[in-house]
């Protein structure tokens, strides 16, 4: 049994008989009967009976228009989500992420995504950086990359990966040779931050909360380029991810220390609505979007 055969059982019984099926199938009425008989002799029974100048399918008639609909629906998205792939979707998609270290890796993996899909336009909304849930909630956002998902059925998360939060000091610091910090390293130091409040911030909710520690001074500075040369410069120490790091490491002055015994480990998630029905191409970018940061990673750890 081929494809074409299904095509023909489902024509007839969707036209209402043989000639009309042609004009569908765009075939002679004659090659029609020639492939409905091929069907039936491969069968080794009759697919339909002639009633009243009808077709009326048999039961094994019956059986393969089932079959018919479920293979020939499966094909068709299939080849709509091929040509997606292909052609791309027209679109756009507004996103935004909670805190600007984000912004590193974020475009790079846009413009990939565009390679593949140049007629979504991404759109980076940077005014909702610290409160893109929100955002997402009153309509002025697609996507939203959190660390800090709130119980909402309005919202719907999926895992994007986990990153390592790291203290990052001066390697003169006092605290450079020690394997590991504790809440109580931070108390009496200058904690440089990104943005307030402190209970959106990492290290404040995972280590010195819990602690019941307090820094001995915040200093809020958005910019990471900023927040390292204040670093750099022993005015301070910060906590980021180890991603966000890699590049200022590379020079010499500085030295990431992990949090605790086991490290601080966030996990990363691309929030949507979830009682709204999104677009083929909103899939295929949190899909692209998981699966290169999972492989950025894995080729990181390699070399």
């Amino acid at each position: 049994m081929e494809i074409r055969h299904l095509r023909l059982v489902k024509a007839i019984m969707e036209e209402g008989g043989i000639t009309k099926a042609t004009r569908k199938l765009h075939l002679t009425q004659s090659a029609l009967s020639r492939q409905l008989q091929e069907a039936e002799i491969q069968l080794g029974t009759k697919i339909f009976l002639r009633i009243n100048r009808k077709l009326i399918p048999t039961e094994a008639g019956e059986k393969l228009l089932k079959l018919a609909d479920e293979v020939i629906e499966k094909i068709e998205q299939t080849e709509r989500s091929i040509r997606e792939l292909v052609k791309g979707e027209a679109g756009e998609i507004r996103i935004s992420t909670e805190c600007y270290t984000s912004y590193h890796w974020l475009p790079s993996i846009m413009r990939q995504f565009q390679l593949l899909y140049p007629n979504v336009k991404l759109r980076i909304v940077m005014e909702a950086t610290h409160q893109p849930l929100q955002k997402l909630l009153s309509g002025e956002l697609d996507i939203a990359i959190t660390t800090d998902p709130i119980q909402d059925s309005n919202l719907r998360y999926i895992k994007l990966f986990q990153d390592e939060m790291f203290a990052i000091v001066p390697a003169t610091h006092k605290l450079a040779n020690k394997k590991y910090l504790t809440a109580e390293d931070f108390a009496d130091q200058n904690l440089v931050i990104h943005s307030l409040p402190m209970e959106t911030v990492s290290v404040h909710r995972f280590v010195l909360a819990p602690a019941n520690v307090t820094p001995a001074d915040i200093t809020v500075l958005p910019l990471t380029e900023a927040a390292v040369e204040m670093v750099r410069a022993e005015m301070g120490i910060a906590v980021m991810s180890g991603w966000a790091l890699k590049p200022y490491l590379r020079t010499e002055g500085l030295k990431k220390i992990r949090l605790g015994t086991k490290g601080l480990l966030r996990d990363n998630f691309a929030a949507v609505l979830s009682a709204k029905e999104y677009p083929g191409y909103f899939e295929h970018f949190i899909e692209f979007l998981k699966n290169e940061i999972t492989i950025g990673d894995r080729e990181k750890a390699a070399s």
